[in-house]
């Protein structure tokens, strides 16, 4: 298949990267690239759907993979995966032993593994500077379940209609289903047997990297996981600081002890992020260091600062988080920074899972959530922004009838991908997003 018959093939199903920020797909094609990465490593807390998804659908991904790989021309497809996850392993290596261009690289099983700069220098060795992008380095990476939402797109011309969501921790039926895109968080707890706390608090994606969100807030093609938590877990409370507090708590008690940047992953590999010298700048109130404000920008957003070096349970990441939102107000954006040589210690202080896991406080939510069906629903909003770049341009008006899998807006101008309808029936609302109420 030829690279632009794919690239449009992406576009027009509204293929994005289903995690993270939901990047397009097809955008990623460059020139240059050399190595294509496929990243399962998926090493927050609870969250196994990747794991699940690449042992079931083994075959189709990897012949997406491969695919994609010789329509690039690159010379390395490498499936980065744990060791840990062995029922996959077991299931992708006959599979993989078809294809003469896809080859398997195990990592361990520490947290950040799956950040895509830490994977890249896992996988090649090679570090990605600062601010640059992973092409840079002549390395493209795509997650498990983008690859499968290729495969659909390429071989079957199935657009992206739903996301496959686990759903863990205070829920009756802990599981990883398909979901309509759409359906509230609210209503898919419930179909998962509801939250088993009263005032439960919600978490979108991992606990590290997550963010609390409301029971009305919908699922999208980003949305990995809703973990369902007590209000006054540690996990929430977390994620509920208050930045002006935290600034005084960091004036008052931060010792410069240095954990919190020599625990860094990205600190670590050479990047110019330095947590400890943003809260020396915070504690002393030196508006004057302007670098340790500035090197906020090449910030991750891991959090292994925040929840897992800081013994004064001090928060690193959320102000770092704010003084990246501040910069971006202002119209600064990272610049790229070549990167230090990567640090001899690197090796010596990864975070296993399994101990982070413990000082989250999540062991007990540590279960089976096995891959298990799919949900319907009776009525989806549809965000006509789902991913990074210009919003999708709703191609539908209210009282139109649509069927699932419809295209109801199309790719804007630019960075862009076409949305689809996730159910059959009519719609409703068409605004800045578009309401279907599904056929009964």
């Amino acid at each position: 298949m030829e690279l632009d018959e794919i690239k449009t093939k992406l576009q027009t199903c509204g293929i994005v990267g289903a995690g993270g920020a939901g990047f397009p797909a097809y955008a990623k094609f460059a020139s240059g690239a050399d190595t294509l990465i496929l990243n399962c490593a998926e090493c927050e807390p609870l969250l196994t759907l990747h794991r699940q998804l690449l042992a079931q659908k083994s075959l189709e991904i990897i012949t997406a993979f491969s695919e994609i790989g010789k329509a690039l021309g690159v010379k390395r497809c490498v499936i980065g995966i744990k060791s840990a996850y062995a029922s996959t392993l077991e299931a992708i290596t006959p599979i993989v032993k078809n294809f003469d261009n896809v080859e398997i690289k195990t990592l361990k099983e520490v947290y950040p593994a799956g950040d895509e700069i830490v994977l890249i220098y896992q996988v090649t060795g090679r570090v990605v500077d600062a601010g640059a992008l992973p092409i840079t380095q002549g390395v493209i990476v795509y997650n498990v379940e983008t690859v499968y939402n290729a495969y659909l797109a390429m071989y079957e011309n199935e657009p992206v209609t739903s996301k496959l969501v686990t759903v863990a921790c205070e829920v009756g039926k802990p599981q990883t289903l398909r979901v309509p895109l759409g359906v509230t968080v609210g209503e898919l707890v419930d179909f998962c047997g509801g939250a088993t706390v009263p005032d439960p608090a919600y978490v979108s994606g991992g606990a590290m990297m997550g963010r609390i969100v409301a029971s009305g807030d919908v699922i999208t093609k980003t949305t990995n996981a809703i973990l369902v938590l007590p209000s006054d877990h540690p996990v929430v409370q977390s994620k509920r600081r208050n930045p002006v507090f935290d600034a005084h708590r960091a004036a008052s008690a931060c010792c410069q002890c240095r954990m919190c940047s020599d625990l860094c992953p990205r600190h670590l590999l050479g990047h110019p992020i330095d947590p400890a010298r943003f809260m020396r700048a915070i504690a002393h109130r030196n508006a004057g260091d302007t670098e340790a404000y500035l090197n906020s920008m090449y910030c991750s957003g891991c959090g292994v600062c925040e929840t897992y070096a800081c013994m004064q349970g001090l928060s690193p990441r959320t102000l770092l988080a704010v003084a990246k939102g501040e910069l971006r107000k202002g119209g600064i954006k990272p610049a790229p920074h070549a990167s230090e040589p990567v640090s001899v210690a690197r090796d010596a202080r990864n975070v296993p899972v399994e101990r982070l896991t413990a000082r989250l406080g999540l062991n007990k939510y540590d279960v089976q959530t096995p891959l298990s069906g799919e949900m319907t629903a009776n009525l989806v909003r549809l965000p006509l922004s789902m991913h990074i770049g210009a919003p999708s341009v709703a191609c539908v008006s209210a009282g139109d009838k649509v069927v699932k899998g419809q295209m109801v807006a199309s790719a804007n101008n630019g960075l862009s991908v076409a949305l689809h309808a996730s159910v059959s029936g009519t719609v409703k609302f068409v605004g800045n997003e578009i309401i279907i109420e599904a056929d009964r």
